[in-house]
């Protein structure tokens, strides 16, 4: 009889004995005793991508700004845990003038800067056992270019040595939550949407269950087609410790704009819902800026798209004096004991995300 144990023993003699690449594997994590674990658990290290491609950013000054803000971003961090930032060995000599010494460089081409979507996802075991998980990137259902960072998962887990479970799931690790302990929140529309998944809701849900070893999803509809991600969950809602939520939200609906609805019936679903513990959710609630800096429809100003590492917290601030002072306040309650550290990083909301988009942690075991 296979047990999981014997699944993942075998995978790994395969890889010893040359029959089979170090990082394939054999089945989801799920299946192999694994879980995606809540992300503010202790880091090993964080991983970022370096955004290079020119077809994506064809304006080169903006592509000079959105490096800077990657280099802010990661040089913050570095300061709190290791940081490995991902690009092409040519990329390196320039990259070096604006990124601290204490970051890694690891030699993986990249096109763009969405290291939590089309970087390596690790799962463990509990018991000392590291892999990742595979979420088959294809540029949010092929709107974007992604040669290069289509590969970089498995190029990152061929690099260390490690297995990689794949259950068939395409999509983003920022199109979900998990809070750890068997509990997903997700907009269906990143998910349940032909660009990615053509089956069922049922069945990109026993794939989710797979990928992230979970145990219940809690779905709220979403937008398809109002931006590249079809909407990700993490630049609204958030999972700051199993049972809690905080969600960023306006005081007031507002029926003629499409995101105020959507998120407001987020809200409504996540308040009346309980999590696979049986426990009904805590909603904590951030305000939205609006007197902000850049002036912009597509611009997103989202405070709980942050990062946590190791004795941090790292967020965006928009300028909007109030809203960014009450930000830090929840934050620094939210997370007692972590630092509170706020960068300007506009040129990244310009192009559709935040910290956390940026950003995806290995976990120490």
């Amino acid at each position: 009889m296979m047990t999981r144990r014997n699944i993942i023993k075998g995978a790994a003699a395969l890889a010893a004995s040359g029959a089979l690449p170090a990082h394939a594997a054999v089945g989801g994590a799920r299946s192999n005793g694994f879980f995606y674990p809540e992300e503010a658990m202790p880091h090993e290290r964080t991983f970022m991508q370096w955004p290079v491609s020119r077809f994506v950013y064809s304006d080169g000054q903006f592509l000079k700004d959105l490096q800077q803000t990657i280099a802010d971003i990661a040089n913050t961090i570095v300061e709190f845990e290791p940081v490995v930032m991902l690009m092409a060995a040519k990329h390196e000599k320039a990259a070096r003038r604006l990124l601290s010494a204490q970051i890694d460089i690891w030699d993986i081409p990249t096109e763009d800067l969405w290291a939590r979507d089309s970087g390596p996802s690790f799962v463990i075991d509990g018991k000392g056992g590291l892999a990742m998980t595979h979420f088959n990137f294809n540029g949010w259902g092929g709107k974007q270019i992604h040669r290069k960072d289509g590969k970089v998962a498995e190029r990152v887990a061929r690099h260390m040595g490690l297995p990689l479970f794949d259950a068939g799931l395409v999509g983003e690790a920022g199109g979900a939550e998990f809070d750890g302990e068997g509990t997903l929140i997700a907009h269906a529309s990143s998910w349940v949407n032909r660009n990615r998944n053509k089956g069922s809701r049922q069945e990109v849900e026993a794939m989710l269950f797979e990928t992230y070893g979970a145990e219940k999803v809690i779905w709220a509809p979403g937008i398809k087609g109002g931006d590249i991600t079809d909407y990700h969950i993490d630049g609204l809602a958030r999972f700051t410790e199993p049972g809690t939520v905080l969600i960023q939200i306006g005081d007031q609906l507002d029926p003629n704009d499409q995101w105020s609805r959507a998120a407001f019936e987020t809200h409504d679903i996540l308040q009346s819902a309980t999590d696979a513990r049986n426990r009904k959710l805590e909603l904590v609630k951030l305000p939205e800026p609006w007197d902000i800096r850049i002036k912009s429809y597509d611009f997103v100003a989202s405070y709980v798209n942050y990062y946590v590492c190791n004795g941090a917290v790292v967020a965006s601030h928009f300028g909007d004096k109030a809203a960014d002072e009450e930000a830090f306040a929840v934050l620094r309650d939210l997370y007692p004991g972590r630092e509170i550290v706020m960068l300007n990083t506009d040129p990244v909301g310009e192009v559709g995300g935040g910290i956390h988009c940026a950003t995806h942690e290995q976990p120490k075991v």
